[in-house]
């Protein structure tokens, strides 16, 4: 029999609302090339197919909702419904394309067909398209099924030839087949009755958040608990910015970074990209709360940042991994740059530091271009898998860092855009590839009606961050305990030489009385004029004047050995 949706995707889909879409976006942005032709890619995603049947399949609900829906194929599979063209007015700006993808991505998938869209939006400024994309989570598992951007992309310009194959869809099971393989499933399985409850549960909080949104009032207080419920208690942290009732449309604002800024951040390894990327945001954060002349509280926003983890912890990944939720406070109440960046890394350290970490870089050799399915796996973990309330949600996949094609068009840019839980106003996602980093800012249309604002404030903490890291290397002093060493050990070198020079006073002194008596015998043997007196006089200024350097010589050393003793003390203070 087909395979069944799982009790997560149960949950996942009963979430799934006008309000509260439960697909996952992908703007990619591609230089057009003279050969390229919109037909082109169209066929090409048909013939991709062949690797992610799933995107074939429907859900069908079994009669009586005596189990869960199973996966089918779509016999009346129409590629022109979800594949579509779409264009801006020439010369489309990126504003132009941001209100397109908000619109799109504001509204739900049609259950009655395979959970997945596609537009090809031309006419964009610098002779560019975009692939735009949105698919719901239940759909991409990591293992079985990965999102379309995975299969799509090739390493290089020429275009792969693929083995073609006619596909025919299997028949679907008649409604009688399913309500026996229900009755035999749970005849045959102790736990199918609880399931069955959980299900019967599960459908009616989906159908209470359904009203809530629907009427308001008692219903809308109802729906939340329900969400509150399926989610397991992952709602907002009291009252925020971050928190309220998203309506039915959306906004998006997208920003670009260059990978080696964010890298020379790192410090020689002190820090991860992930740790600057964090920062960054938690900075942008900080500056666009003040801009709304909202209080900072202490304690900053408690963020959702799934992670991948080597144990079975989470939702599977194609390379053996696993997606695992993990909270990391954001120190938006931080006034410096720096601090942040120490005070997130210290956050993401205990989740290094347990071993379970699966380093960026393996992540990025994953077959294909599979960010856009690390998104989707990071969305499910945080709906379904996390048990304390949190602000917002940001998920960070590493892709490959070098070009990637479709129809030998070069794709230049990748932002994912994530879905708005219930309750959440603000998700972010984070993409980097070929030597930029893509950030995808989604957010309420209504509540956040300045998420450019947002997206400014973000690039300006990137600034922030910089120019605050120069300073602090520029003026960094010595530690303690080399201070402290140094102080130990010079000045005893330095007054030796004092005390030497010091010593040679004596021959000096001697060779000046020497000069002295030989003055006054000299006197002795001449007439006692007043000349010979003067002469004798005038032969002493000499002596004085050598002995007055050998002085200033032997005080040198002395000033000089205390001059570190003061460096030091200041670079400690």
């Amino acid at each position: 029999m087909p395979t069944r949706l799982t009790a997560r995707e149960m949950s996942l889909l009963a979430l799934d609302t006008q309000h509260t879409p439960a697909h996952v976006g992908t703007v990619d942005i591609f230089e057009v090339t003279d050969s390229f032709d919109a037909e082109r890619l169209i066929a090409a995603i048909r013939d991709r197919l062949d690797y992610v049947p799933k995107f074939r399949m429907r859900l069908l609900p079994v009669p009586g909702a005596l189990a869960a829906p199973v996966w089918v194929e779509d016999e009346d599979f129409d590629l022109s419904y979800h594949v579509r063209r779409s264009a801006l007015p020439r010369e489309g700006t990126p504003e132009q394309l941001r209100e397109f993808v908000g619109r799109v991505c504001a509204r739900r998938l049609d259950r009655s067909r395979p959970l997945w869209e596609a537009y090809v939006v031309e006419g964009l400024a610098g002779n560019r398209f975009a692939l735009v994309t949105k698919t719901h989570q239940v759909l991409v598992d990591g293992v079985d099924a990965v999102d379309l951007g995975q299969v799509l992309l090739d390493e290089n310009p020429e275009e792969e030839p693929l083995p073609r194959s006619e596909w025919e869809p299997v028949p679907e099971p008649r409604p009688v087949d399913l309500v026996v393989d229900a009755v035999r499933h749970g005849l045959a399985d102790s736990d199918a009755l609880f399931d069955a409850a959980r299900r019967g549960v599960t459908g009616l909080l989906g159908t209470a958040v359904a009203v809530g949104e629907a009427v308001g009032g008692i219903g809308g207080a109802l729906g939340e608990f329900a969400g509150s419920a399926l989610r397991g208690g992952a709602r907002p942290r009291g009252e925020t910015p971050l928190a309220g009732a998203p309506s039915e449309q959306r906004r998006v604002a997208l920003v670009t970074m260059d990978l080696e800024e964010l890298r020379v951040l790192r410090m020689n390894e002190r820090y991860t990209v992930n740790d600057v990327v964090l920062a960054v945001i938690s900075g942008g954060l900080r500056d666009w709360l003040a801009t709304r002349g909202e209080a900072i509280g202490s304690g900053g926003l408690l963020a959702m940042v799934p992670m991948s983890v080597i144990d079975e912890d989470g939702e599977p990944t194609s390379l053996g991994s696993h997606v695992a939720p993990h909270l990391i406070q954001l120190p938006v109440d931080e006034a410096n740059a720096l601090m942040r960046l120490h005070q997130v890394s210290f956050g993401t350290r205990a989740h290094t530091e347990t071993g379970r970490a699966v380093s960026a870089r393996t992540i990025s050799d994953i077959a294909g271009f599979a960010p856009s399915t690390l998104h989707a796996l990071g969305v499910r973990v945080a709906a379904t898998m996390s048990r304390r309330p949190h602000d917002l949600l940001i998920t960070n996949a590493p892709g490959p860092q070098h070009a990637l094609y479709a129809c030998g068009a070069r794709m230049v840019a990748s932002y994912p855009v994530l879905p708005l839980p219930p309750g959440h106003l603000l998700a972010i996602g984070v993409t980097s590839y070929n030597g930029k980093v893509f950030f995808g800012l989604t957010g309420d249309r209504d509540s956040l009606n300045d998420l450019d604002v947002l997206a400014q404030c973000i690039e300006d903490a990137l600034r922030e961050l910089t120019e605050t890291a120069a300073r602090a290397e520029a003026t960094r002093q010595p530690t303690r305990a080399a201070a402290a060493g140094a102080a130990a050990v010079t000045p005893p070198a330095r007054k030796t030489p004092a005390k030497k020079t010091a010593a040679k006073k004596t021959p000096a002194k001697q060779t000046a009385a020497k000069k002295t008596a030989a003055t006054k015998a000299t006197a002795q043997k001449t007439t006692a004029r007043k000349t010979t007196v003067r002469k004798t006089t005038a032969k002493k200024s000499p002596e004085k004047t050598v002995t007055g350097q050998v002085a200033a010589t032997a005080t040198a050393p002395e000033a000089t050995s205390t001059a570190p003793e003061a460096t030091t003390e200041g670079g400690d203070a």
